[in-house]
């Protein structure tokens, strides 16, 4: 039987360590290689040709879900499951929009990761538990008619973070009041910039004031 090649991408060598023990235990799948970036991730994938890379979100530099969306276009038969601390509506359906083909939560067991691997492997999308149970929380919802967002290329979050940039937060000041890592709030703010073609903070802050954020204060 032809073995899941699995490529690991995590930014913690001590997860990759982890997760690579756990994956050797398992007969039907072979580790062909790791990443510690999502750059190292885009990089390998396109080497080794895995058949499913297993990729965490928040990375410096290039994230997991932008780095799925880079590989899923030059790479669409490679299969890819995020693999994260983070389960909030943002993340998942921004994943899902790159091309994930699933997303569990780092904890996982071994049973889990397996069927999710086995699943992606064939094509199928497969979500951990309690992700289902965000997906189907979020489409019963009533439908509600929604405006034109400005910057639609940003995720809710993302909007969040520029919005709170155009009244003149600081890094710090926004992950505080998101009460979310400083780490994060660089990440959001590097792919905000790499989305809207900005170099600095200053031209941002410039079109967004001009798109209407901005205008309540923290």
């Amino acid at each position: 039987m032809e073995k899941i090649c699995v490529l690991i991408v995590d930014d913690h060598n001590s997860f990759r360590s982890g997760m690579r023990a756990l994956l050797d235990s398992i007969p039907q799948v072979e580790v062909v290689g790791e990443a510690a970036s999502g750059d190292e991730a885009v990089s390998k994938a396109n080497a080794l040709q895995p058949h499913v890379i297993l990729m965490d979100i928040q990375m410096p530099g290039l994230n997991g879900i932008e780095a799925t969306r880079r590989i899923y276009q030059s790479s669409p038969h490679i299969s890819t499951l995020m693999l994260t601390m983070f389960e909030d509506d943002d993340s998942v359906f921004a994943a899902m929009r790159a091309g994930a083909r699933g997303y569990l939560l780092k904890g996982a067991d071994q049973e889990e990761i397996l069927r999710a691997v086995q699943a992606a492997h064939k094509g199928e999308a497969l979500f951990g538990p309690a992700i289902a149970r965000r997906m189907i929380n979020f489409f019963s919802r009533p439908a509600v008619k929604e405006e034109p967002q400005a910057f639609p290329e940003l995720t809710d979050r993302e909007r969040e973070v520029l919005d709170l940039i155009a009244q003149g937060s600081s890094n710090t000041e926004i992950a505080l009041h998101l009460t979310i890592s400083l780490k994060t709030v660089r990440n959001h703010v590097s792919n905000i910039f790499s989305k809207m073609q900005v170099v600095d903070r200053a031209q941002a802050i410039v079109r967004a004031r001009k798109a209407g954020l901005g205008r309540d204060e923290v």
